[in-house]
This record gives structure tokens, C-alpha cells and sequence, in this order.
């Protein structure tokens, strides 16, 4: 187990909100093979459970004139590193949960809503779809272990 980094910021998208920023919220709580429990996303794909987000996306975003809120990209987990450095198939220990990298977050158009050129200048390091392995609560501030990788 290593040390990858810490969490920064915790969001969810509860029933009957929509778009973005995500709202903050104190507490993720994940459960196994269904995502974030109150998240109107949850249930619906295991394989995109959770969306991680590096601080780096908006690094990018800022270097080009776009100041954005935490959540904007729609991530339950930013995170203080680049999460992109590690491949599918990843597994991190956040707070007790356990999760798994999934798939690559596509290109969305939704977030031309804070600039036009958005969506294509964080296409590569939006963020990372999770699957959740194991249960637990996540808090910022939480330690991000890397664990290895697993099918």
C-alpha cells in the first residue's frame, strides 16, 4: 500500500438536482457495487459509482482564464493529485471504502455552461468513473492509499 494522496473536496448530486456544481457534503457514504448512497446516480451503473477528479483538471482550467468552483466537474471525490496517472483496473482505500478504476470520463458537453472551450481542455483529465468494492465513508481530508490493480 502507498500513499497517493488526500482528499480534497467530497461531492454528491442528491435526487431532483441537476446540473452543476456539485453540492458539497461533508460525508461520501459508499456502498458495494452501487455508488453513493442519497446520489440520484446511484444504483444505475456500478462501474460509475464514483467520479474522481484531480486538482490538475482545474489547474488546466485556471491557467486558461476559467475560474471554477469545486464540483464543476462534476466529481464526488477531488482529489490533490492527478488520478489519470493511474490505469483502469486501479484499486484505492479511501476512508474504509474501497474503489476501483473504471473507465475514463468521455468528453460532456454540459460543461460548456461555465466556458465553450471547457470541455474540450479538461477531455483528458476530467476525471476517472470508480466502481465501489467495498463500503465506507469518505471526508476530506481522507488519505488515498493505492492498493495495486485488480480485474
Amino acid at each position: 500500500m502507498i500513499l497517493a494522496g488526500e482528499v480534497l473536496g467530497t461531492f454528491s448530486a442528491p435526487e431532483g438536482t441537476g446540473g452543476l456544481p456539485r453540492p458539497r457534503v461533508e460525508t461520501l457514504r459508499l456502498r458495494a457495487e452501487y455508488g453513493i448512497e442519497g446520489d440520484k446516480f446511484a444504483g444505475k451503473n456500478p462501474d460509475r459509482g464514483v467520479l474522481i477528479t484531480g486538482k490538475y483538471a482545474y489547474d488546466l482550467a485556471q491557467r486558461e482564464g476559467i475560474e471554477l468552483a469545486p464540483g464543476s466537474l462534476g466529481e464526488n471525490l477531488l482529489l490533490d493529485f492527478d488520478p489519470h496517472r493511474f490505469t483502469i483496473g486501479t484499486v484505492f482505500e479511501i476512508g474504509g471504502a474501497r474503489i476501483r478504476v473504471s473507465e475514463s470520463c468521455t468528453l460532456c458537453d454540459h460543461l460548456a455552461v461555465f466556458d465553450k472551450r471547457l470541455p474540450r481542455l479538461v477531455r483528458d483529465n476530467r476525471g476517472l468513473y470508480c466502481r465501489v468494492l467495498r463500503d465506507g465513508e469518505i471526508r476530506p481530508g481522507d488519505s488515498v492509499v493505492w492498493i495495486g490493480r485488480e480485474w
